[in-house]
Order: C-alpha cells, then structure tokens, then sequence
C-alpha cells in the first residue's frame, strides 16, 4: 500500500464517524500530511456543520506548515455556497500546495468543479485514490445524485419459510418474526435514512410511530403512501416528528418528488404491497431481510419473492438471520 493509500484509508476511518449525523451531505474526511507527519485531522461532523476539510484545517496549529502540506480528502471539495463556503477555496486561500482526492462528487453543483477550482489555482491534484472505498462510502448519496432519486433500501422480517403474515379465523395476522437484537439494529438503521415509508395499509393495521427509540440518533421523515385517502391524520405516524402523505401514482413518480424534497436514502418498511410495487418497478438498491426460525406452513400469507438475487452478506442476529441483497442494476454494479 502507498503512502497516499495509507493517508486515504486514516481519511475514510474518520469519515465513517459522521455516519447518521450528516445526511443529506454526504460522510468526508480529511487528513493533513506534512513531511510525512499527519499535522491535521477532520471530518463531517453534523448536516449544516462545517466540512471535513474545515475542521482539518482548523486542527493544525501551526498554520504555515500548510504551504508545505498535502491534504487527503474522501470527497472532492465543494465549489459552491451551500450551508457553508466552498471548501476549494479554503484549500487555495490556504496555500496547500498538493490534493488527494478520492473521488468525485456527482452533486450537480460540484461535479468536477472543486477539482477545476484547485487547478486553476496552481494546486497539485491527484484524484482517485481508493476510489471504490471512497464511493462505497457514500453510496446512497452517489446514487441519489446519479439517478435523481433516493438511494432505496427495502427492509422486511418473513418466517423461515417466506411469509409476511399468518392467516387467522378472520383474516391475515400481523407476526412478529423480530427479535428483541434485530429490533435494536432496526432503530439504529432508521437513523441512517433521510426518510423511512410505509403504506396506508401498514399505518391502519398496525398504527406505528415509526420513530426512534432504543438508540440514540435522529429521526427520519415518516412518508406514507395513501393514494385511496384513507388516513385521517391522527393516527400515531403523527404524533411526533415530520409525516407527509403522498399520492403518486407510482414508485418512480414517487422517487423523483423525494427527491425533489431533498430525500437522498429512503427505508421502506411495508407493508407487502408496497414492498411487491418497488421490487416490480427495480426502483431499489438494496433489500434487507430478517428471517425468522418460525415456519407457517399452510398458515402462512404475503410471500415476497425474488428469484434470481444472491444475497451478498448474510449474519446472524440472535436466533434470527439477516440477508442483505444488492441489485445488481444500481448505479455501483454489484
């Protein structure tokens, strides 16, 4: 591994400390090398918080070893006025003479500007550095700025054998195949998401606060799908943070508002229907399952099937299991 990777890959550590606190900007980090010597570190802390490579360049003391310095950074630097001043210019008012970069931001705002930016400055630039790592990093944000929607990921817990729900004397029954590890690690990944959705039907059977609870973190804006208008407006979805209603006729239409609302990753969370329409459509990046050891048998309803997909990471979650597919058609490939 090179001295750049070495640097890059300290970067990428301190990026991954923004996770959940940053979104929709995406997690960056910073590292400022002179001589060899790391004389500065930072990262995304918090959306509308300063960027990575301001906090790094605010931990150097001694500022005019910046004229001699390289800066590694995970994300090209912004060029534009957002929350906070372009970054690039930073760099150059700076004087960091050298810049590693390890990958471009597709935000149409930056989009090779930062880059061009620090070249017509006189600044060194190297871009691509770790670059798989450094996108990976940011996926869903790569891909919201890429196809224009949110980054969709589809979460559901079945029995061992596929179903969403049991048939009772009056109809479907609601199970609980999550345990009490995989409710934890549910909450933990809602914090993660801009926005999380259900259906009407899910808000009417089940009446969730789809809020977080049992970590710490942020709660995302809570959409539900009710094109028949059959919510009335207090259920518990409203009883604390955002909630907003839609309509849209269909997943990609949907998408695209989301994202025209600033939604850059989307959990959706049900019910059967809703879940079976986004699969339908390929409007999804990545499903998340917890499998139960419960079988149904002749009592089981609501299968969802995906024919074709190969889980790409399986781990056990107490007597449960979790699978993780991607969908190979995401803007990454997988």
């Amino acid at each position: 591994m090179s001295f750049d990777e070495k640097m890059m890959r300290r970067a990428l550590q301190l990026a991954v400390c923004g996770r959940g606190e940053v979104s929709p900007n995406p997690m960056v980090g910073a590292v400022i090398v002179c001589g060899g010597v790391i004389i500065g570190e930072g990262y995304h802390r918090r959306y509308g918080g300063p960027h990575a490579e301001v906090n790094a360049v605010d931990s150097v003391t001694h500022k005019s070893l910046l004229r001699e310095s390289t800066m590694y950074v995970t994300l090209e630097p912004c060029a534009h006025y957002g929350k906070t001043p372009p970054c690039a210019d930073l760099i150059v008012r700076c004087g960091i003479p050298r810049v590693v970069i390890g990958c471009r931001d597709p935000f149409a705002k930056v989009d090779g500007r930062g880059i061009d930016r620090l070249l017509a400055a006189g600044v060194e630039v190297k871009v691509g550095v770790l670059e798989e790592e450094c996108r990976m990093l940011n996926r869903r944000f790569i891909t919201a700025h890429t196809l224009h929607r949110p980054f969709v990921t589809l979460k559901w817990a079945c029995s061992a054998d596929g179903f969403l729900g049991e048939i009772g004397s009056s109809g479907p029954v609601p199970v609980a195949f999550s345990n009490s590890e995989g409710s934890v690690l549910v909450h933990k990944l809602r914090t993660e998401y801009d926005a999380i959705l259900v259906g009407s039907g899910t808000v009417l059977a089940d009446n969730p606060r789809l809020n977080v609870r049992r970590v710490d973190g942020r709660s995302p804006l809570k959409v539900v799908i009710d094109r028949r208008h059959r919510i009335a407006g207090n259920e518990n979805i409203f009883s604390s943070g955002d909630t907003i209603v839609m309509d849209e006729p269909d997943v990609k239409t949907l998408l695209s508002a989301l994202y025209d609302k600033g939604v850059t990753s989307l959990l959706v969370e049900g019910g059967a229907m809703v879940l079976h329409s986004f699969l339908e459509s390929g409007e999804w990046d990545n499903a998340r399952i917890e499998i139960s050891p419960l079988k149904l048998g002749d009592k089981g309803y609501g299968h969802l099937l995906m024919p074709g997909f190969m889980p790409q990471r399986t781990f056990q979650c107490g007597s449960n299991r979790i699978v993780e597919i991607d969908n190979p058609s995401d803007v990454f490939g997988l």
